[in-house]
């Protein structure tokens, strides 16, 4: 063979390996799996908020911030590593899932809790739990059919029947929640958390009949979260009659705080031998009004009693003894009322 001949061969024989090393390689964009990965919800654009005596709930910045409410708020614990939804199948639908305080307010970023139930019930009558998510939207591949999805958020919720098929259904739900957060005051001082106690009631306090609280115990700075609207609080400092009723508006997507200020005072009664001398052990005590009610009644030596402004008498029972004298209350001036065995 001529080497002109055998110079040509040796060049289309490394070409052919060239061509084959290229085509062996994998592309680098190919999806692993049957099908893509579901399409991810359509974001719900946050529109301002609008303006008022309230605080706008719009995520703070920064990473360590709680997305939409305080990081005092207290609801169920939001799950945190979820495992992966896996890709649906021919035979398998997605539903997709959002929540927005309400129309033209921002979307809910974290705290919804979603339950997706068979909207048929079993031989028991009971309609069974498929699916449980606690992410603020969540893709939840479901075998096609029907379905009850309900959506909570505090003491907001709502419920909607869907029907899935072969392919992603979007569905977004209304919670209109806006969030209380109380404190007490007398004066200008704060009331300790642990001494007051909010009870929230639906409605106002002057509409007639009788209604069981919303909530009840709520501690100072705990943000509650309840649907828009009008309500009323009880507010109790300490446990006699220092009680405080407020009218209150509560805005979706917004946070209202409120201050439930008290006339009271804290009294520490003691029974002595002599003005100034030691506290008597086992006395028991009854705090009164002037007409004779009692307010509270205590045992000890040195019991306190949180009472609102007025006027009060004191009568401590000792060793079968019985002493009292009356004593003023004025807010905000804390003290001690002094009873001598004699």
């Amino acid at each position: 063979m001529d080497p002109l001949r055998r110079y040509a061969l040796a060049w289309m024989h490394a070409l052919t390996c060239l061509v084959a090393i290229v085509v062996a390689q994998p592309a680098a964009a190919q999806f692993v799996g049957d099908a893509p990965p579901p399409i991810p919800p359509a974001n719900v654009p946050e529109t301002p908020t609008p303006s008022g005596p309230a605080i706008s709930l719009a995520p703070p910045s920064g990473p360590a911030a709680a997305p939409g409410f305080p990081a005092t708020l207290t609801q169920p614990p939001v799950t945190t590593a979820l495992p992966p939804q896996p890709a649906p199948t021919p035979q398998q639908g997605v539903l997709a899932l959002t929540a927005r305080f309400g129309k033209d307010l921002p979307s809910v970023s974290n705290g919804v809790v979603w339950r997706v139930y068979s909207d048929k019930p079993d031989a028991s009558g009971a309609f069974q739990l498929v699916r449980e998510d606690r992410t603020a939207t969540p893709n939840i591949v479901l075998a096609p059919g029907g379905y009850v999805v309900h959506a909570s958020l505090g003491l907001v919720s709502a419920v909607r029947p869907v029907t899935l098929r072969n392919d992603t259904v979007r569905e977004q739900f209304d919670l209109p929640a806006g969030g209380l957060r109380i404190e007490g005051r007398v004066g200008t001082t704060k009331i300790p958390q642990g001494q007051i106690t909010f009870s929230i009631y639906k409605g106002s306090q002057f509409e007639v009949g009788e209604r069981a609280p919303l909530a009840q115990n709520v501690a100072a700075g705990d943000v509650l979260l309840v649907p828009e609207g009008t309500y009323y609080i009880i507010s109790n400092y300490g446990d006699a009659n220092s009680v405080v009723r407020s009218d209150i508006r509560v805005q979706a997507g917004k946070l209202t705080d409120v201050t439930c200020t008290h006339r009271a005072a804290v009294i520490t009664l003691k029974l002595v031998s002599d003005k100034g001398g030691e506290a008597l052990a086992n006395t028991a005590w009854s705090v009164i009004t002037p007409a004779g009610d009692v307010i509270k009644e205590y045992n000890g030596a040195f019991p306190k009693v949180i009472l609102s402004e007025g006027e009060y008498r004191v009568i401590a029972k000792n060793e079968g003894k019985v002493f009292e004298r009356p004593f003023n209350v004025s807010n905000g001036v804390d003290g001690e009322v002094e009873v001598v065995a004699r």
